[in-house]
């Protein structure tokens, strides 16, 4: 007696269809799971066991050997329960159901034969989709989730016996509705808005560039200048997530649990932000660990990752933002698998000027001395600082600006520009990957971003001059490149060649710490 049930599982931030074969054979009573199940997979045949006698079913008092496959591929988490349980009801003849096949099957049992929701519902129907599923029946709590897949009929159970029911007679029950695809737009009485921030027309002008070219941004200034506030609100000058952007977004915010958390029930529509506390470890900025799972930078991925007082993270933390800044991916090799986790984010960082804060400040003394301050610098490397696009100086605001009251222009008009740019740079990345004009390989460079003679000489004089490195003069490039997007122009400009090196002021600084040590 043989039955196999298709399930699914989670590995990084994609699923994957794992065949649950059944067998009942005469011997000791008993259940035996293979097929590399971790703890909570084989704590599953006492709940299993519980969850059939206490739905009034026959638990076959023979020897039962479950089967996962791939074998080769550790299982972990209960989403299996169900689908063995219906395993050793459809092996034992207590459930017919001729196109099995056709259907996966997921969910967390409790001992009386609930149902209990589980983690990335999103991502198990795209893989059951991709599979060529017809059905997926999981818990009424993750059902709402996976019902944003098109194209598939999701079925939603409150128990065991109610699953039982479906699988026997699926048309006397309704599947769930599409659900509509984006819901999470911010209203506007509860969004942050650039409207908001008094002052800092420079910076403004920095984060709007940013935006538009998806480069990344460092603003360095004292305590209470804004920084974090500015922040806090780029994500409301950004173009709202496309469908296919939305989807991959949402997906991984599922299998991270966040789709529960917060109660959501469609797909995410505003860009993620995402603002880690320093005191993170590796494992939880870019993900891994012994069970894969996506980190802060995956998160943020399509999105904005923001790391506030940046000298304050530790050093090997920062480290390992090199390969996602420069690749937007990260991929982990561990003993027996390795995995690649997503990492197209924006970069945004604040710090201030010295450890205590004030150097330069126009209201309070700095009490640094110059060890100290190159000290603190010093946590900044030159590999991590080149991959920053834009360095901008926050200062404090002015007594005239601070008492101000007009209104700063608002988000929404900043956004409708942003989109401007972007949508030239999406016809003119059309053959090719590139979304933004961060992203364009060195090898494109000359194509995208061809220079006159004059603005030639301007850059070469400018790169010997200020010492620059091949990888701060490819951003310089590629900044310009923004800028005359912004003004709608095909060609780059000698005013954008120089306002984007206006924005490489760190460059000067780390090379003149440089030339002390």
């Amino acid at each position: 007696m043989l039955a196999t049930i298709y399930s699914a599982a989670i590995y990084g931030v994609e699923a994957y269809l794992v065949d649950i074969e059944v067998d009942l054979s005469y011997g000791l009573p008993g259940m035996v799971l293979v097929g590399l199940p971790d703890t909570a997979v084989q704590e599953a045949r006492e709940r299993v066991r519980s969850a059939i006698r206490n739905s009034g079913l026959n638990f076959p008092p023979l020897k039962i050997t479950v089967n996962l496959a791939p074998a080769s591929t550790r299982k972990t988490g209960p989403n299996f329960d169900l689908a063995v349980a219906l395993g050793i009801l459809s092996a034992s003849e207590q459930l017919p159901c001729a196109a099995i096949h056709e259907w996966v099957i997921a969910g967390e049992l409790s001992l009386n034969g609930t149902l209990r929701p589980v983690q990335g519902a999103l991502a198990l129907a795209l893989a059951a989709r991709q599979a060529g599923k017809k059905y997926i029946l999981l818990s009424a709590e993750s059902a709402p989730e996976a019902a944003l897949v098109p194209d598939l009929q999701v079925y939603p159970a409150h128990s065991l016996q109610e699953a039982l029911a479906i699988l026997q007679n699926p048309e006397h029950f309704s599947a769930l509705k599409p659900a509509e695809p984006c819901l999470f737009q911010s209203s506007p009485e509860t969004a942050l808005d650039f409207a908001e921030v008094k002052g800092h027309a420079f910076v403004k002008r920095g984060l709007e560039i940013a935006a538009a070219g998806g480069h990344n941004l460092l603003m360095v200034g004292p305590p209470g200048s804004g920084k974090t506030m500015l922040a806090k609100r780029f994500v409301s000058i950004l173009p709202f997530l496309s469908l296919n952007e939305s989807l991959e977004v949402s997906k991984i915010h599922s299998i991270c649990g966040q789709f529960r958390q917060k109660k959501r029930r469609g797909l995410l529509r505003e860009r993620p932000f995402r603002a880690p506390h320093h005191s993170i470890t590796i494992a939880g900025l870019v993900g891994g660990s012994s069970i894969p799972r996506p980190g802060e930078i995956s998160l943020a991925d399509h999105g904005v990752l923001f790391l506030d007082e940046l000298l304050e993270f530790r050093r090997e933390v920062l480290e390992v933002l090199r390969q996602p800044l420069e690749e937007g991916q990260v991929t982990l090799a561990r003993a027996g698998h390795s995995v690649t986790y997503p990492s197209r984010f924006c970069f945004l960082a604040a710090m201030n000027p010295c450890p205590c804060g004030y150097q330069g400040d126009a209201l309070q003394f700095c009490v640094c001395t110059p060890g100290q301050i190159e000290r603190y610098w010093s946590r900044l490397s030159g590999p991590l600082l080149d991959r920053i696009d834009l360095h901008l100086s926050v200062p404090r605001l002015n007594k005239q600006e601070l008492v101000q009251e007009r209104l700063s222009e608002p988000s929404v008009d900043i956004r409708q520009r942003v989109i401007q740019a972007r949508e030239l740079q999406r016809e003119r990345f059309s053959a090719h990957a590139y979304q933004t004009n961060a992203e364009i390989l060195p090898r494109d460079l000359q194509h995208y971003c061809r220079l006159d003679s004059d603005s030639r000489t301007f850059l070469q004089a400018a790169v010997q001059k200020l010492d620059l490195s091949a990888r701060a003069y490819e951003r310089i490039l590629k900044v310009a490149r923004t800028l005359a997007d912004l003004e709608a122009r095909e060609q780059i400009a000698l005013s954008d060649l120089a306002e984007a090196i206006q924005f490489r002021c760190l460059d000067r600084r780390q090379r003149s710490l440089v030339s002390r040590v």
